[in-house]
């Protein structure tokens, strides 16, 4: 069937919830469950596209989003329309920069790049334009915020499965993370790439600590130092210390990680393809960053599997890639919902996962996974 010809016939969302087999701990406190949500969205060809949309705490409340404020903007429309699409979804929002309608306008879109793949029979990467990666390069995450013991074992075990980068929890008080950054460099020797994130657990100026101690040690990045809407406090803490930042995770547009990425506040910008508003709007600050010489690593956290299919794919397309985020904890949405997996610690090779070369995001859903984590 020609793609004018193409209409979208169903929009259906499905809430999904999963318990960790092992808690996982931030600054922020403790997870022991995760939800996401993801869209399905079939065409009168018969060609059906699968998307996600993060819902760290509410999955039932973002399909809602899906079923009543964008299935009617959708249905009847010919998905290759993603631009015009992603514009009428986010008319539906009125005056707001982010929240829950973007991050469900994200699992919308995801599915429409699925579904424009498997029409042209490519691969989203090589939709966008490709940069010629089989495998992308890969950091593991994250080491828990907890005691030393678990730290320093599950640092070892990333080290034994062949990660050459790995990332790090911080939090109060400031002479505990300055602590565990140290353990973390004896453990893993002067070879492995560390980086920290702190998930806004500092002030200004404990930051600046914490950064200059991270600088000593010879870390990548210090990821989310402070309050993510602090951008005047990003610029005045990137003149304050010599280590990389890095931000952006807990961005919805373009609009919101400008400021970041003009002004060289961080030098590491990480949109959350769940998040920020899909593979579209994604790309758009990927490629505003590689505009400005900053560097793009998907943040995948602790999303669902096509999350982390639509992120190797951008991540093997974008020129200004840096590295993807691996997450290595058991996540019954990451590894059982596909078919195969898709970036998984589990499939590593030489530090780096391969990237899928079917159809769109080169994956297939497992139905019986699907309606045995549905949210009910």
């Amino acid at each position: 069937m020609p793609t004018a010809d193409l209409h979208i016939t169903d929009v259906i969302a499905h809430p999904l919830r999963a318990t960790l087999p092992t808690t996982q701990r931030t600054s922020q406190g403790d997870w022991p469950a995760l939800d996401i949500a993801v869209v399905e969205i079939r065409t009168d060809a018969g060609i059906t596209g699968w998307g996600e949309c993060l819902a760290r705490t509410s999955s039932v409340a973002y399909a809602a989003v899906i079923d009543h404020v964008l299935k009617p903007v959708l249905i009847g429309r010919n998905p290759f329309d993603s631009a015009n699409l992603w514009r009428a979804m986010r008319a539906r929002l009125t005056g707001r920069a982010g929240g829950m309608l973007i991050e469900s306008i994200a699992g919308v879109d995801i599915a429409l790049w699925d579904i424009a793949g498997k029409v042209a029979g490519l691969p989203v990467h090589r939709l966008l334009g490709g940069a010629g990666r089989s495998d992308v390069f890969a950091y593991a995450s994250s080491i828990n915020w907890g005691d030393d013991a678990r730290a320093e074992a599950e640092t070892r075990d990333c080290i034994a499965r062949g990660f050459k980068a790995i990332k790090v929890k911080i939090g109060q008080p400031v002479c505990a993370a300055i602590a565990r950054a140290e353990l973390i460099r004896k453990v893993a020797g002067p070879e492995i790439k560390l980086s920290v994130d702190a998930n806004w657990a500092f002030d200004l100026d404990e930051a600046t600590q914490v950064g200059e101690a991270l600088a000593a040690l010879d870390y990548w990045w210090f990821e989310e130092p402070i309050v993510p809407e602090d951008v005047e406090g990003y610029r005045l803490l990137r003149q304050r210390t010599r280590v990389r930042l890095a931000a952006g995770e807990s961005d919805f547009t373009t609009t919101q990680a400008r400021d970041l990425i003009a002004t060289r506040s961080v030098g590491v910008i990480q949109p959350d393809v769940a998040r920020a508003g899909g593979i579209s709007e994604t790309r758009r600050i990927a490629e505003l960053a590689d505009a400005f010489h900053v560097a793009y690593a998907p943040h995948v956290g602790w999303s669902g599997a096509l999350c982390a299919a639509a992120s190797v794919q951008l991540a093997a397309a974008q020129p200004n890639f840096l590295v993807y985020e691996c997450m290595v904890f058991d996540n019954p949405l990451r590894e059982a919902l596909l078919v195969k997996r898709v970036g998984s610690y589990q499939d590593l090779r030489n530090g780096e996962v391969e990237v899928p070369t079917g159809p769109g995001l080169g994956v297939e859903i497992d139905l019986d996974a699907l309606a045995r984590f549905r949210s009910r």
